[in-house]
């Protein structure tokens, strides 16, 4: 760093050689400084010291010394207080009738040190394995499920709602209500599934929780036998199945769910298929350019994604002082991610409602 008579010394010789007929930026990089170094330095026309953060300054008054330091390092490890924070140790040393520093110092000592989180028996933080990501570029690739309660007639008493989506499409593929969590229920709503999408061949991923159900003994020799990839949710993380979370809000948020419960499973299995229905082929879903699932499953969300080009720049060709951008976009959605990898960037990952 420059001290304050070596900047007064290079201020004087800059401006010597500006006066000489030099350009000032040529005479600040004889010095190795810049020009707005230079200004900085001679703000109001005095040359001021050096405010910037890396500058050398003295001691302050109030600092601890290293042997202060070193004895609250030492109280905080002691049998007695290692496992307590800052906290806990100054007002216990006051009732003690001892005082090292303050909180705020003891803090900032054991950060310093690399003390502040884990001393004691307490143990680090564990990194947990990532949940494993899947790519769905067309129908029948990635599929998610879940179970979910519905009221009964009665408190307390529930049916089970199991729902299959398909994540590139967001369409229902399955669904079943049933009085129990069951993996043998799961795995024949399953095998259902995959007849009826005809995608017995094809290499397939479902994600599930790491309930009982989704784990079961026949569930997971049922996937063997279909070819299916199982893929599941870290422990009690739900935001690792985003896709029926959202689906099961989107259920239950509907103007007609019957707020005092079905009062049967029959009346519970028509409500769902009702749902279902809508769900796939009347619910324009904003993750996917406000098409219907079922048009997006089959490909014919293309000609009317094609058609509303069309009409957006037949609009603007005529009124184009209406315009003061593109038009909306209505290109096809693209490939749909199930837990990204924080590097992957793709518009469609976050539309999950």
């Amino acid at each position: 760093m420059i001290s304050t008579l070596d900047r007064q010394t290079a201020v004087a010789l800059i401006d010597a050689a500006v006066t000489a007929g030099a350009r000032r930026a040529n005479a600040c990089a004889e010095l190795n400084i810049s020009d707005r170094t230079l200004r900085r330095w001679t703000k109001d026309g005095q040359v001021h010291a050096d405010q910037r953060p890396l500058t050398p300054r003295p001691a302050p008054d109030n600092k601890l010394s290293a042997q202060e330091r070193a004895a609250v390092l030492d109280i905080c490890n002691s049998e007695e207080f290692a496992s307590l924070p800052p906290s806990q140790i100054v007002p216990k040393l006051a009732d003690q009738g001892r005082y090292l520093a303050s909180e705020a110092s003891f803090y900032r000592i054991l950060r310093a040190e690399g003390q502040q989180h884990h001393r004691g028996r307490s143990k680090p933080p564990v990194r947990r394995k990532p949940p494993a990501s899947h790519k769905a570029s067309a129908p029948c690739e990635v599929w998610t499920w879940d179970i979910t309660w519905m009221p009964g007639p009665v408190a307390g008493m529930f049916f089970y709602l199991y729902l299959i989506v398909d994540i590139f499409s967001r369409k229902i593929v399955a669904w079943e209500v049933h009085e129990r969590e069951s993996a043998e229920l799961a795995a024949a709503l399953i095998r259902q599934a995959v007849l009826a999408e005809g995608c017995i061949t094809r290499p397939l991923v479902l994600h599930a929780d790491n309930g009982s159900p989704m784990k079961g003994a026949t569930m997971k020799v049922t996937m063997e036998k279909l070819g299916i990839t199982a893929s599941y949710s870290r422990p009690r993380v739900s935001n690792d199945n985003p896709f029926s979370e959202a689906l099961f809000r989107t259920c239950k948020y509907r103007p007609n769910w019957p707020a005092k419960g079905f009062a049967s499973k029959a009346a519970a299995q028509a409500w769902v298929k009702s749902f279902a229905n809508w769900y796939n082929g009347e619910h324009l879903h904003s993750a996917i350019r406000f098409v219907t699932p079922n048009a997006r499953h089959t490909g014919r969300d293309r000609a009317t994604l094609a058609s509303r080009t069309i009409l957006y720049a037949n609009a603007r060709a005529q009124h184009p002082e209406r315009w003061s951008g593109q038009t909306r976009n209505w290109q096809p959605a693209g490939p749909v991610w199930l837990n990204p990898d924080r590097e992957t960037s793709v518009p469609e990952i976050r539309d999950v409602a």
